[in-house]
């Protein structure tokens, strides 16, 4: 456990702040990703400049799809809330395209500035975008928590040294990462007990 407060916050997007229906199996069967590889690696990997362009659109097509039918997730709202009234600083690190990531801040208002996509910084479980936040914000990494739902976000904030809060995600079959929290509803969270009081 960390002794000192935590000084900053970092979010992946969906799944943690907000509703997300992509269809993974059917994105990856249509530009023919094998089921056990990750999309965007993949992606990266095709020769061919058209297909891969193809991919690349079609990836972007669905993620567009999905951020117009994007809700913010039981609780996180408020949790931002009080995070703002804490005058705690926050971003957002996610592997969405810009286009589908400003659709969703938008749509839901999500009071976060600062906010990195693949576009910005090599994808998630790769450290850099974290680094950069820290870098930027003057902040020691292990300062800083970063929430997520998957085991991407796990290693990431694992590999940038910085505290990783998994949300309804359960890593016990990673045991080479390390979670600091688990927790399956923001409601479940008391800011008071992990942040510095003025």
């Amino acid at each position: 456990m960390y002794k000192d407060p935590i000084k900053g916050f970092i979010f992946d997007l969906d799944g943690t702040l907000v509703t997300s229906e992509l269809n993974f199996t059917e994105i990856k069967e249509n530009i023919g990703c094998p089921l056990d590889e990750d999309i965007l690696e993949y992606i990266s990997q095709i020769q061919d400049d058209h297909r891969r362009k193809a991919a690349e659109m079609y990836v972007v097509e669905m993620e567009l799809k999905d951020a117009l039918n994007a809700t913010w997730i039981c609780g996180a709202q408020c949790f931002l809330e009080q995070l703002h009234a804490h005058s705690i600083p926050m971003a957002i690190v996610t592997r969405n395209c810009r286009s589908a990531t400003s659709v969703k801040i938008n749509n839901n208002h999500i009071p976060i500035k600062l906010v990195l996509t693949r576009e910005d910084a090599p994808s998630k479980p790769d450290p850099t975008a974290l680094q950069l936040i820290a870098k930027e914000g003057r902040m020691e990494p292990s300062d800083i928590v970063y929430v997520g739902d998957y085991i991407y976000d796990i290693q990431a904030a694992n590999r940038a040294n910085m505290r990783a809060w998994s949300f309804g995600f359960d890593a016990q079959g990673y045991p080479q990462n390390k979670v600091d929290k688990y927790f399956d509803s923001f409601t479940e969270l008391n800011i008071n007990e992990f942040v510095a009081q003025k």
